[in-house]
């Protein structure tokens, strides 16, 4: 698509430069290059050539049609079978023969789990193995095997509903009569009977049904998640001809159509019978994963069966999505990889050395191998990476799921984020991005029905240059809708004026602009036996805008494919034939219909955006200018607005629209461009009656929790596809926009670029200039429209602004823009919608956020989170958001240090071994220890873990900023946990290694021994681990104090059971230190030499926090001091039993800090505090400077 050029005069605001009807493979592949076309061959028969290639034949009542030979795809070699899909469906990944090698093969392809198989395979091999295969193979083991459980599981779960979907019943079209089949042996071409409340099994083009004009509703709710009923029609041909069994059987049309694709909103096809073409729609198909509803029984025919469908193929590829600790843990673990190497490599050339000096010597170190020196000191390399295999930690993946999935239940079981209005919790849709809400730096979000309500009431309208309003400030009762008996009770108007002008039928202008409003639409009636009329509508405004008509006298009672038929004004009912509809899409933004009236008369009705509709009037229309100035102050006044016009065609204008009109409609390549340029034709010279002005209410919280999020530095863009008065207005109202903000437009850009870049700079080859848009300090917001989007310096200008407003966008550009912010910021974004315009936008962000408002639910399924109202963003972001990143962050810091603690042990062993690759530790302490003696304590803390409370998170925004900064997990923090870890193995190994030398233990025994060296440093290293972390948990619970005692218990237990002398005489060969446990810890002297190493260890440890929290506190840091302060008692207090008044009791804080400080004690202008808001002031301002 050839998008708009920006020339030097700025882009036109109101031009829409991009199209939203794209698959999300045409998102992905739309910056390639489209192919070129060859030199000589004429165009048209290339597009010809790619039509016939990619038709999709079905042919009715004919299954050997589609086993044709043409219709055959090779699949394997010279194996082929045909293009069409069955109908049964297969969402499961394995079955009883290949679960056990394609999960092994997909967890394999996990680096630390195929690292880890390859040193199993190097401990088999006797020459370099030096530790039993057990200390490997076992954690290996429960980790694939915990993780092929849960595999399992959701594929058993997902085995049981493809069963029970493939075997559901549905009535086929078979030898003359319907017949019971199973869903899974139905085919393409097949006739299908569908009753009430039926599933549809299939995309089944609707022929008739038992509703008049081919009715049928449908209910989508699996399919897009929306509630509401919608509608669908057959062709008014196959309505009339195909009721019966018998003209079913004889039924033999051939269909081309569209390749099977995931378009939900979109069907190009058409039909050939008996001789004729007809055109088919999306309002002509039933797709699967739809339920038939208030209609009895329709009939269709098969067009796409199982993978084929639209909802099969929505269900395939999505993107994945990854945090950046994810990124950045993955990259440590390579550099863990490449550190183990380095130091089993210097260990390998130490052995070597050691051989030719030392070893090679020694006769007692013969061992009969005659193998030189450079040879061991290979051996003694894989030796190596085995000893020290547990720098890369195994169980981190499994431990990092965990946690994630618990912060995830967290969120879902948060009551303060239920919206008990429409019993809707909030739900964590994916468990791998819970960190990334607490490092968040840009927020997009939709309007209309995110920070608004989505629920619109009709309030103004301009009629032929005169302006009514429905304001409650009017100080009027309201109009008595008495004299209307089907007028809507809620509906309330204050402006009496034009309830008269309309019942006296004078004002001509008037009428007609609500029998437009009644008639050019596409909403559904239900009448109840009772006789009140419930519309069905697309959207909120057409609701409204139908009601509206309906209380002012033209009440819409029922349409049929060819006919709307009103009431006006209490008198007859009125049919109008209905010649053509002319839909609304992002791109026109207007919709039109063409009407045969009574009468004879043909004329169009046209409702738009006013940007469109100006360029279509007439130029001997009236009222222009006196509508746009209306317009303007409907816009100031933050409400949606509508123009709506006329034009009267002469029958052969009509009739020569309406030949290239059916041209279009079949059309197999382009059709949509065909249509729109039909449209054009006709929706030109325009009349203007007036516009409409409907109120969508911002919802609660809003202005608040914008404000909150403002002051944790997370810069928030609004992408509206409203007026740019309209979204000013509206960002003000939502405080998104204050008073002190330099306002910036569109225009601002060339002006501000061309000062940043001068003259010089523009020439090529030249960097980019670091100098800011604003030099000059102070707040700036931006306010730019869709076609300023392509502007180079776009991102850059916005990106230094507090506030950003994109007015008129599409959803594509919506997308667009969080690409560009993605790609030239490096930022972590999220976007947050509603409707399914804002699909794009949220799959595009790092984090999409859906709101399950009044638009359906296609958001929230394409979401990662969901909830109910805009306000619980703040709690999503600060609360569970800032949690997961400290508690991952935690997690993973201290994860490292207590393998490096623990490994590189063997590295200061070796000194002292000739380097021979001998292990410091018991083989089976090696295996168990990341299993069961320091997992537990950790885990907990990186799921229960806070530094501070809930509200506090809330009251001091600015504690979100070290995620935003990424300040407590990166390649520093990685190397203090290394370095720490090395510290710790240094003391744990020397401190036992001095105490050791030349000592006798209380009985005349030499404690001095391997093996209570073994027992004494794994005893210190299991509390110097459990301590550590105590030290590190901010938040204790029970379960904290029980994780920390019970696995130094665990620890215990299992070592004096494997160290007995019962379980070696069972197992000599795997249990060989018996009684080394025994006899090391019953020496006083051990003990004493286990807390001198502990005490070592921890006592720099604890000097550094408390340095840390006096001379460099954190943000946290400083808002518990904050607290302390204000929690310490006063010098004097009254005794207990002292009466105190309650009117000095309930008084808040008093002005003696402001007084004193100086500062001017005169209230602010803010609009919604009072008296106080303003008493608070001191302390909030307090918060804000922490």
């Amino acid at each position: 698509m050839n998008r708009h050029r920006v020339d030097s005069l700025g882009p036109d605001d109101e031009v829409m430069p991009y199209s939203d009807d794209e698959t999300d493979d045409e998102l992905e592949a739309s910056s390639e290059e489209e192919p070129e076309v060859m030199p000589g061959v004429p165009k048209l028969y290339l597009i010809l050539f790619s039509v016939s290639e990619m038709a999709w034949k079905v042919k009715a009542n004919d299954r050997p049609y589609h086993q044709l030979p043409e219709f055959q795809k090779k699949v394997f070699l010279c194996i082929k079978k045909s293009r069409y899909s069955g109908n049964d469906i297969k969402t499961y990944k394995y079955n009883v023969l290949t679960f056990l090698p394609l999960n092994l093969y997909e967890q394999f392809k996990r680096v630390a789990n195929l690292y880890f198989l390859a040193l199993l395979i190097l401990q088999i091999i006797p020459d370099i193995s030096t530790l039993p295969w057990y200390t490997t193979l076992i954690p290996l083991v429960v980790v694939l095997g915990v993780t092929g459980i849960k595999d399992l599981v959701d594929d058993l779960a997902r085995h049981r509903m493809d069963k029970e979907i493939n075997n559901r019943k549905c009535d086929v079209l078979l030898d003359g009569g319907f017949q019971d089949l199973k869903w899974r042996d139905i085919q393409v071409g097949d006739v299908v009977r569908l009753k009430k409340n039926d599933f549809i099994p299939a995309d089944i083009l609707l022929l008739s049904s038992s509703n008049p004009n081919s009715l049928t509703y449908v209910e989508t709710a699996e399919l897009d998640g929306e509630t509401n009923l919608k509608f669908r029609l057959g062709l008014r041909v196959t309505d009339e001809k195909l009721q019966e069994v018998h003209q079913l059987a004889e039924y033999n049309a051939l269909i081309e159509c569209e390749e099977p694709n995931n378009r939900l909103d979109k069907f190009v096809g058409t039909m050939l019978w008996e001789g004729e073409r007809y055109p088919l729609s999306l309002d002509n198909m039933l797709l699967r994963g739809c339920k038939i509803r208030n209609t009895e029984a329709c009939h269709g025919l098969v067009i796409f069966a199982g993978g084929d469908t639209k909802i099969m193929r929505n269900g395939g590829k999505t993107r994945f999505k990854r945090t950046k600790i994810d990124e950045l843990m993955n990259y440590m673990v390579y550099t863990i990889f490449v550190l183990l190497i380095l130091v089993a490599a210097g260990l390998a050339i130490g052995h070597t050395f050691w051989y030719e000096e030392i070893g090679a010597d020694a006769w007692y170190l013969f061992d009969n191998k005659n193998q030189g020196a450079s040879y061991r000191g290979f051996l003694s390399f894989w030796g190596y990476i085995i000893v020290l295999n547990t720098m890369v930690p195994i169980s981190l993946y499994v431990s990092v799921e965990v946690i994630r999935l618990g912060q995830s239940k967290f969120i879902n079981w948060d009551l303060q984020m239920y919206y008990p209005d429409n019993d809707t919790p909030a739900k964590a849709r994916t468990t791998t991005l819970n960190e990334q809400l607490g490092q968040i730096e840009y927020i997009f979000s939709d309007k209309t029905g995110t920070l608004t309500q989505n629920i619109m009431e009709f309030k103004k309208c301009t009629i032929a240059g005169r302006s009514y309003v429905n304001l409650e400030t009017l100080k009027t009762r309201p109009v008595d809708w008495s004299w209307n008996r089907q007028a809507d009770r809620k509906f309330t108007f204050m402006d009496h004026s034009l309830v008269a002008r309309i019942r006296s039928g004078k004002d001509k202008d008037a009428n007609e602009f609500f029998k437009l409003l009644s008639l050019c639409h596409t909403v559904m009636v239900d009448i109840f036996p009772s006789g009140e009329l419930v519309y069905q509508a697309a959207s909120p405004d057409e609701g409204a805008l139908v009601t509206a008509a309906r209380n002012f006298g033209y009440v819409f009672l029922s349409r049929t494919q060819d006919t709307i038929t009103i009431k006006e004004m209490e008198e007859e009912e009125k049919t109008y034939e209905m010649l053509a509809l002319l839909d609304f899409n992002s791109d026109r933004k207007r919709m039109s219909i063409i009407l045969k009236f009574p009468d004879g008369r043909i004329r169009l009705y046209c409702k738009g955006a006013d940007t469109v509709i100006y360029e279509r009037l007439s130029p001997n229309t009236r009222h222009k200018e006196t509508t746009q100035t209306d317009l303007d102050v409907f816009a100031n006044a933050t409400l949606r607005t509508l123009c709506l016009c006329y034009k009267d065609i002469t029958p052969a204008e009509f009739e020569a629209w309406s030949r290239a009109h059916k041209e279009a409609q079949v059309a197999m390549f382009d059709r949509d461009g065909a249509l729109d340029r039909v449209y054009e034709q006709i929706e030109s010279n325009l009349m203007l009656i007036g516009a409409s002005a409907i109120e969508d209410k911002l919802q609660d919280g809003v202005p608040e929790t914008i404000a909150t999020l403002a002051k944790a530095d997370i810069k928030i863009w609004v992408l509206t596809g409203d007026k740019k008065e309209t979204a000013e207005n509206i960002g003000y109202s939502c405080s998104l926009l204050t008073d002190d903000m330099q306002i910036h437009y569109g225009e601002d850009i060339n002006r501000q670029a061309h000062r940043r870049h001068g003259p010089q700079t523009s020439r090529q080859g030249k960097k980019k200039p670091t100098e800011p848009f604003f030099p000059a300090p102070g707040k700036n917001a931006l306010i730019i429209t869709g076609g300023w989007l392509v502007s180079i310096d776009f991102v850059d200008m916005a990106c230094e602004c507090e506030a950003v407003i994109c007015c008129r966008v599409t959803p594509k550009q919506k997308g667009n823009v969080v690409s560009l912010v993605k790609k030239y910021k490096k930022a972590v974004t999220l976007s947050i919608g509603d409707g399914a315009n804002d699909v794009n936008m949220i799959k595009t962000a790092d984090i999409g956020v859906g709101i399950s408002g009044q638009e359906g639910m296609q958001a929230v399924m394409s979401s990662d989170y969901a909830f109910a109202q805009f306000r619980f963003l703040q709690r999503l972001l600060l609360v569970h958001g800032r949690w997961s990143y400290i508690r991952m962050c935690k997690f993973l810091r201290y994860f490292f240090f207590k393998n490096f603690a623990f490994t590189l042990v063997h590295f200061w062993y070796s000194f002292f071994n000739g380097f021979s690759a001998q292990v410091a530790y018991e083989d089976w302490f090696i295996t168990l220890y990341n299993l069961a003696y320091s997992s537990l304590p950790v885990l907990l803390v990186g799921l229960l873990d806070q530094d501070v409370n809930d509200k506090l998170c809330l009251k001091f925004p600015k504690l979100y900023l070290p995620g935003q900064q990424g300040s407590l997990f990166n390649y520093k923090n990685f190397f203090i946990s290394l370095f720490h870890g090395i510290f710790i193995s240094l003391i744990i190994f020397f401190i036992p290694y001095g105490a050791f030398l030349q000592t006798m233990g209380q009985d005349g025994e030499a404690p001095s021994d391997y093996q209570s060296f073994a027992v004494v440093t794994a005893s210190s290293l299991i509390f110097i681990v459990n301590l550590q972390i105590s030290l590190d948990t901010s938040y204790w619970t029970f379960v904290n104090c029980f994780a920390v005692l019970g696995s130094i218990a665990i620890y215990f237990g299992i070592m004096f059971d494997i160290h007995s002398a019962g379980i070696h005489v069972i197992f000599p060969t795997p249990f060989t230190f018996t009684g080394a446990a025994s006899n090391a810890l019953r020496q006083p002297y051990l003990w004493l030499t286990i807390i001198l190493t502990v005490g070592i260890s921890l006592l720099p440890i604890i000097c550094i926090q408390f340095l840390h929290k006096s001379i460099w506190p954190s943000v946290g840091d400083k808002v518990q001091q904050t607290l302390e302060e204000r929690k310490k008692p006063p010098t004097f207090q009254r005794g207990q039993r002292s009466r105190r008044s309650a009117y000095a009791f309930s008084h808040s804080r008093g002005y003696a800090d402001l007084i004193s400080s100086g500062r001017s004690i005169r209230l602010r202008p803010s609009g919604r505090g009072g008296p106080q808001s303003s008493i608070r002031e001191i302390p909030q301002r307090e918060a804000e400077n922490i």
